[in-house]
């Protein structure tokens, strides 16, 4: 008998939580096998405009088999626009967003089926709704993500163009290998984009680079750590109690596949401090005040402070590995699993606009929101 029979719902289970923001509103749909990926985005301000190439650019950063460190499945991740848009600006409706799936091979999970795969959702869900979609791990899937990525496409033109707002996300650490200490100016589009890894220091990014290859080599995975830096937000955004900014934030890259641990500011790292070593000092500077330093990572209160936000997102390995892992499959049964298919080695490379997305996500909700408060 199934290990799971005893604990199989009486009764039909919803699978809930698939919107996220309360203003700018987003809900994604889609398995990572299926026929496509899409996302519905609920209060995009009216008369902005918007193309599909807009949103292509950050899909393109996303998208599987784009180099040789990452999943080799080759999807060109094709948005369409398909509704709240006309004459090439936003009308104000619920804007429709979809990307077709065109490289699947559900084939390849079909030994998967009655297997539970080491850290994966396969367990969790089974418990929970009964079933499974055993093909790449379906709704659990990284794939969906491609829908977040192109809803934060639109929020992350919308803060620069309107608001000045920057958004880099960029690899700091693969495994043990960190780039520390990057100064601020080197922080940019042009420096992140510059290798394959999406570390804006270029030969620690070489470096990066060789262990991943190494890793892939092994049939194995590694994981790291994403720094975001965000520029010219104003002051003012977040709620002093639940709706934190910093706490928006952490639950934003809590939701992202792999993701096990986020620190703003300091962090973990400034447990180490007193007190008087880690306030941020008020000051005067050309009759303007100021914060001297920033280890608080741009919030006091959960309200942003107007200098930069920053913060670290920690990803675990990836779990499909092909090297030899004990488990169990659905009769009880012991086993020994050589997971085949496609995998990336190491997701810190395209999880970087996955961070960026969550990170305009946030914010252009909470800018929003204020918006509202103050009109």
């Amino acid at each position: 008998m199934p290990i799971y029979n005893h604990l199989l719902m009486r009764e039909e289970k919803l699978m809930t939580g698939n919107s996220f923001g309360q203003l700018f509103k987003i809900t994604t749909c889609g398995e990572s096998h299926g026929g496509a990926v899409g996302v519905i985005i609920d209060g995009c301000p009216a008369g902005f405009e918007v193309s599909e190439s807009d949103i292509q650019i950050e899909l393109d950063r996303r998208k599987p088999g784009q180099s040789s460190i990452t999943t080799p499945r080759k999807e060109t991740d094709t948005i369409h626009i398909l509704s709240g848009i006309f004459e090439g600006k936003t009308t104000g409706t619920p804007i429709l967003l979809l990307a077709y799936n065109t490289d699947m091979r559900p084939e390849d999970y079909a030994d998967l089926k009655n297997v539970y795969r080491p850290s994966h959702a396969d367990y969790t869900y089974l418990m929970k709704y009964g079933r499974r979609d055993f093909r790449g791990s379906g709704r659990a899937s990284a794939r969906e993500t491609l829908a977040r990525v192109a809803a934060g496409a639109i929020a992350k033109k919308y803060l620069k163009e309107k608001l000045n707002i920057e958004i880099h996300s960029y690899v700091e650490q693969v495994g043990n290998i960190r780039a520390n200490n990057i100064e601020d100016n080197l922080i940019t589009a042009e420096n992140i984009e510059a290798n394959i890894i999406r570390c804006p220091d270029q030969i620690t990014a070489k470096k990066m680079i060789k262990l991943i290859e190494k890793v892939k080599q092994e049939g194995d995975s590694i994981g790291g750590v994403i720094r975001t830096v965000i520029r010219h937000v104003p002051i003012g955004l977040g709620e002093p109690v639940f709706d934190k900014l910093p706490a928006d934030l952490g639950k934003a890259m809590l939701s992202i596949n792999a993701v096990k641990g986020f620190e703003i500011g300091s962090g973990f790292e400034g447990v180490s401090l007193r007190g008087s070593q880690h306030n941020d000092p008020f000051m005067i500077e050309n009759k303007k005040l100021k914060i001297k330093t920033n280890y608080a990572g741009g919030t006091l209160g959960g309200i942003s402070t107007g200098e930069n936000i920053y913060f670290r997102v920690a990803f675990k390995p990836v779990s499909t590995i092909s090297k030899a892992q004990q488990t169990v499959n659905l009769e009880n049964q012991a086993i020994i699993l050589e997971a085949q298919g496609r995998h990336d080695p190491c997701v810190l490379p395209r999880a970087a606009p996955i961070v960026d997305a969550m990170s305009a996500l946030v914010i252009i909700d909470h800018y929003l929101r204020h918006k509202a408060q103050s009109a």
